[in-house]
């Protein structure tokens, strides 16, 4: 049967349905787009934007069925194809999205917009020979956009081919028959864009001669300055290398680099220390009021040169009463002269500062300024695991509360001391005393709460995030922490609750920092398109550089190894209930106390959501959260297992750790804390090539580490009891490989 085809008026109303979707006006598309099936049932184009306008309704599974209709009445529509594709694509299937844009581009090879699509998806997914191949073709169809030269050098640089990334920047350059203003933007970045390509090619001298001929009116001057400078400094011209980190100096004394560029220049050897302070005294002459002139000559300086400069350094900030005097000096504490100076000059400062106060008979408010710093600063020194002595730093920083009861730095030293100790519930009331001296500090309410989790308080750590998070959230305080990608919350919560043996929520805490990292890598696609619109080369670049390693972050490490580790203690030990309660295997007491603070933490957990849902109704009673929303709006998906609880009833936990191990070992391989978690899953699973690689990789990181003798063991004699399973060479590897290893 031929496809149905629209009389004039429908067709203008087809126009209309696809302008209400662009639009986000879907009521008024479907509406739209159901007056033409009625009298068209059978246009595949229209039920393929209807299944568009359910799909960003929500209604994933009506969506697909619709559109897998529409390509059952019409295979050669291009709408057709390009629309199944815009479904996988939300849907994250991003292989099965290609395949459906490269169908359609076959049917309308002219379609600007598929073709976007389709680049834009290959760089997602990092198919830079496909990109490279979209780009020049969107090229040859729209070569009069500068915008399509630029994509196609990114393309090209990305794959590595810089040679003809530049050649492609320069035949562009060469066709403009109108010189560029020099207020155009994107022509400037693209200049600089190109010569940093230069520069990755190794031809230093061919980019300084850019950056001074072609570079010299970009609108970005402190970039066009520091390549200069580097530039300079890589050539071996030492003189010009100078003159230019001092220009860059005057421009912003603070930088720390630029002082180490212009000593580099100069030629002054890390051991003339005479020279190098010649250097920093010049300019913490020139400008007063710089840190940088006068803290980082502490870095080389030593002996009584130290001492001079330190004791004058100290003074200077303890007077001003600067809170963060130590956190700049604690890196000067690997050098144990340095570490032994530092408060023997800061206890001297008080006793001159002693001294002269009964000199006069009076305390004016700079020295009880200076002296509350010093005291400060000793509290901290001595709290410091490099020289801990925390009787002193108690001792220290009650002298300084007494001096000013209100300052809130001096009762979070206090708080931090009582951590040290191990006393986690003073510590936690503590840091909430001081959250309580300025409630109006979001820092000092953050800590609060982080140290009300280090003592398994998740209830009160939450009312204390709570009193910074919007009220009329769905979800209440958790819902605004999730929505704002909270992770270092979302991480110590989740330890939390796992300390109190309430598996679901911790399960829940960690999949939704996975999520959060997804997000993370999903948010590249509109900037695929908006950096080459607006011209910004140079920091996309440096962005999908940045996406590559997105998951050697910290935070992901850390959530993702406890994450598997618990999903190992869950294999090893299957829980008896959904809420992650030991069941059956746990004994007496401990068994009953675990799931009756369960059960009484889900029930907590229940009733805030509840209050928050109810509080948010009364503000708003025309709204109830997800199902009510603007026209437009994205509909906000209800979470169905808001307490982790069919998280908890996994009965394939190996299998999920999986979900976390793999982004461990894929980017944070020099982690031995991943490489042992890796082993652990591996020889559970009974993959044990994979364990053996492993425990090679953490041989390779720590011989020392005390885990290693024991996992080799346990490799060895699962080897030996799984022998006829094996396959002949499988087992010649690992026995070979296994000599090698210690203790083995």
């Amino acid at each position: 049967m031929p496809p149905q085809t629209l009389s004039t008026r429908e067709a203008n109303l087809f126009r209309t349905v696809i302008r209400y979707y662009e639009d986000k006006q879907y009521k008024r598309g479907l509406k739209a787009a159901e007056q033409i099936l009625k009298k068209n049932p059978k246009h595949a184009d229209t039920i393929s934007m209807k299944a568009l306008i359910l799909n960003a309704q929500g209604k994933t599974e009506e969506a697909f069925a619709l559109a897998k209709e529409a390509l059952t009445i019409d295979m050669k529509s291009y709408i057709c194809w390009h629309v199944y594709g815009i479904l996988y694509r939300t849907n994250k299937n991003f292989d099965e999205a290609i395949k459906a844009y490269k169908f359609a581009l076959k049917l309308e090879p002219d379609s600007h917009q598929i073709q976007r699509d389709l680049a834009v998806l290959q760089i997602q997914m990092r198919d830079y020979p496909g990109y490279v191949q979209s780009r020049f073709n969107m090229l040859k169809a729209r070569p009069q956009l500068r915008q399509n030269w630029t994509a196609l050098a990114i393309a090209y640089h990305l794959e590595g081919n810089l040679q003809q990334a530049e050649n492609i920047l320069t035949t562009y350059e060469k066709s403009m028959t109108v010189t560029p203003l020099r207020t155009d933007l994107e022509h400037s970045e693209a200049l600089l864009y190109k010569n940093t390509i230069i520069a990755e090619l190794g031809d230093i001298q061919r980019a300084l001669d850019h950056l001074e001929t072609d570079c010299k009116n970009c609108l970005d001057r402190l970039a066009v300055m520091e390549l200069r400078a580097r530039y300079l400094s890589e050539l071996g011209r030492k003189e010009e290398a100078a003159k230019a980190y001092r220009a860059l100096l005057d421009r912003n004394p603070e930088h720390s680099d630029y002082y180490r560029g212009l000593v580099a220049a100069l030629g002054i050897p890390d051991t003339d220390e005479e020279a190098l302070s010649a250097v920093y005294a010049e300019y913490a002459a020139k400008y007063p009021r710089s840190d940088a002139a006068k803290r980082l000559p502490l870095d080389f300086l030593t002996g009584d040169r130290f001492r001079a400069a330190a004791k004058a350094y100290l003074k200077l900030m303890f007077t001003r009463g600067v809170p963060s005097t130590f956190a700049n000096l604690k890196h000067l504490y690997s050098d144990p002269f340095k570490k032994e100076t530092l408060p023997a000059l800061a206890e001297e400062y008080l006793q001159e500062l002693s001294e002269s106060s009964n000199a006069e008979s009076q305390e004016n408010t700079d020295s009880s300024k200076g002296k509350g710093a010093a005291l400060y600063f000793l509290a901290q020194h001595y709290d410091y695991h490099m020289s801990r002595d925390l009787a002193k730093a108690t001792e220290f920083v009650e002298k300084a509360i007494e001096l000013d009861p209100k300052n809130v730095d001096f009762h979070m030293t206090k708080a931090r001391i009582f951590k040290h100790q191990g006393d986690l519930a003073k510590a936690a009331e503590e840091m909430d005393h001081a959250r309580s001296l300025d409630t109006k500090d979001r820092y000092i309410n953050s800590k609060a709460a982080k140290y009300q989790l280090r003592n398994n308080e998740n209830e009160k750590a939450l009312a204390t995030m709570g009193l910074f998070t919007r009220a009329e959230t769905q979800g209440g305080p958790l819902g605004d922490l999730t929505d704002m990608q909270c992770i270092w919350f979302l991480t110590e919560d989740g330890e939390a609750w796992q300390r109190r043996g309430n598996v679901g929520l911790a399960l829940k805490r960690y999949h939704t920092i996975f999520n959060i990292f997804d997000i993370w890598q999903e948010d590249q696609f509109d900037f695929h398109s908006f950096s080459l619109r607006k011209g910004q080369i140079r920091a996309y670049i440096d962005m999908v550089r940045w996406e590559d390693r997105l998951r050697e972050h910290p935070f992901y490490t850390r959530a993702a190894l406890n994450a598997v580790n618990l999903y190992l203690e869950m294999y090893d030990k299957p829980q008896g209930g959904a809420n992650g309660v030991e069941g059956a295997q746990g004994n007496g007491e401990d068994a009953a106390e675990k799931k009756k603070a369960a059960k009484k933490a889900r029930k907590e957990a229940q009733k805030a959501e509840r209050e928050a849902a109810e509080k948010a109704a009364k503000q708003d009673p025309n709204k109830s959260g997800a199902q009510k929303g603007k026209e437009g709006e994205e509909p906000k998906k209800k979470d169905d297992d808001p307490n982790g609880l069919k998280l908890a009833a996994t009965t394939d936990p190996l299998g999920d750790a999986m979900k976390f191990l793999g982004h461990l070992l894929q980017f944070s391989p020099k982690n031995i804390e991943a490489q042992i978690a890796g082993f652990e899953v591996f020889i559970r699973r009974k993959k044990y090539l994979l364990a053996l690689r492993c425990l090679k990789a953490s041989i390779a990181i720590n011989m020392e580490h005390p885990k290693i003798v024991d996992q080799a063991s346990r490799l060895r004699q699962a080897v030996s009891s799984a022998l006829d399973s094996l396959a002949p060479k499988v087992k010649e590897v690992i026995e070979a490989e296994l000599a090698t290893v210690p203790g083995a």
